[in-house]
């Protein structure tokens, strides 16, 4: 290299280092022509390019409440603190005046710190003194700042039919793959009066974003049908690597949802029960606290006078997933179940579909028996191969298809159905009760 050359490079080699030195404080290196701008090198102010945070409504959803004839709940998240936040409920007719008779209701609030730092506000209402069987409308909001109306409707109080939609774990790929299974159920059953997830809603219960993707999935669903919902493992962290007190329900879980607290100590919003027009539906907790949960569901159910009981937990009795052989649940719940006439057993974990003959001891018995059913679903495209350890139990099994369960339920039957997410009929079934089932003595 010339002495030139070399002298040349040496002025850009200086350049480069100035440059870099001034993008590290956030910096532009310039020249003022006339003097009167900035030196090179010195920092330019820069305008903000973070948004600021609002006040607009969001991540909307109701939850069924311990009494969903006469109650409902709803919560929503707002980026900006508000100092009003509150609720607009009012009965829904046709008439473009029906918000003139609304009732404002004050919310409670939260706020959360998310991983980035950042600070959001979760608020909720519990509407009471509902009348049974009757339509509102209603909004979030605060100040000038409002959500469109939405409609609910309060369940009645008598034993009559009604239907739902169950879904196994949505967990990955939430919003790619799972919103259609979403719609595909809505449209399969756009008259369900709830919603029933039996957990492992996100991959990662502690990201906010993946959240974020499960509400733009389910879109405006759940500001008009209910959920009830349940955690997964992966709304904990993970047992391999956390242990002791250090193991807990990741923080967003309780944010987001208001539902029932009637469960055992510990474990408020994700053990309860709820019932609905003559069916008690009945929330477990698979990660922790099992004995616990077994003596209050063994109390509880002694005391039920429903027709129908329908149970759900995340990780299954008698799983279909490989390396899931563990006996724990089944010595624990089985003979619950069996002694107090569990109807139906909705499950997740194992990314298999599987539905048992109604079982009594873990055998089968015949249609006209005493038993219960055991189902496992996804709604997710993660897959399983099918454990064949429990074949013998099972009427049907699959894997490698995204699922969504209808169940009608009335006096005398309860018919299931479960489509894929094209909407094709993958599986049936048909239980019947001539009569109400007695309670067992407290």
């Amino acid at each position: 290299m010339t002495r030139k050359h070399a002298t040349t490079f040496g002025i850009l080699l200086g350049w480069i280092a100035l440059i870099a030195a001034g993008c590290a404080v956030g910096a532009i290196p310039q020249a003022s022509p006339n003097g009167s701008g900035p030196a090179v090198g010195e920092p330019v102010a820069r305008a903000s390019t973070a948004p600021e945070p609002r006040d607009t409504p969001e991540r909307i959803i109701l939850n069924l409440t311990a009494a969903p004839a006469t109650s409902q709940a709803v919560t929503w998240r707002t980026e900006a603190q508000t100092a009003t936040p509150r609720s607009q409920i009012a009965r829904a007719d046709g008439s473009g005046a029906f918000d003139a008779r609304a009732r404002t209701v004050d919310a409670e609030s939260l706020s959360v710190v998310l991983g980035d730092g950042r600070r959001v506000h979760h608020h909720r209402v519990i509407f009471e003194g509902l009348e049974p069987e009757t339509r509102y409308a209603y909004r979030v909001g605060a100040g000038q700042t409002w959500s469109e109306w939405n409609h609910f409707e309060t369940a009645g109080t008598a034993s009559s039919p009604f239907s739902f939609v169950y879904f196994g774990d949505p967990q990955e790929e939430v919003l790619s793959k799972c919103a259609r299974v979403f719609r595909a159920a809505f449209k399969k059953a756009p008259e369900a009066d709830f919603w029933h997830f039996v957990g492992d809603l996100v991959d990662n219960g502690d990201r906010d974003e993946e959240w974020a993707e499960l509400f733009e999935a389910l879109g405006w669903i759940p500001r008009t049908t209910p959920l009830i919902l349940l955690p997964g493992n992966h709304e904990y962290p993970d047992k391999r690597f956390v242990h002791g007190p250090a193991y807990r329900l990741f923080p967003l879980w309780r944010p987001h949802f208001t539902l029932p607290e009637n469960g055992p100590a510990g474990l408020e919003e994700t053990v309860y029960r709820i019932d609905y027009q003559g069916t008690r539906l009945v929330m477990l907790n698979g990660n922790e606290k099992l004995e616990e949960q077994a003596a209050w569901l063994d109390r509880i159910l002694g005391l039920d006078p429903q027709h129908w009981t329908i149970v759900a937990i995340h990780q299954p009795i008698y799983s279909t997933g490989k390396h899931r052989d563990k006996t724990l649940l089944e010595n624990l719940f089985v003979p619950i179940f069996d002694r107090h006439g569990v109807d139906l057993v909705l499950q997740g974990h194992d990314h298999t579909y599987s539905r048992s003959f109604k079982l009594r001891g873990g055998q089968r018995v015949g249609p006209d028996q005493p038993g219960t059913v055991y189902v496992i679903s996804v709604s997710g495209p993660k897959s399983y191969p099918v454990n064949p350890r429990h074949l013998a139990r099972m009427a049907r099994t699959g894997t490698g298809r995204q699922l969504f369960q209808v169940i009608r339920v009335s006096a005398g039957r309860l018919a299931y159905e479960a489509f894929d997410a094209a909407g094709e009929l993958f599986d049936a079934m048909e239980l019947k009760k001539e009569s109400p089932r007695k309670a067992d003595s407290p």
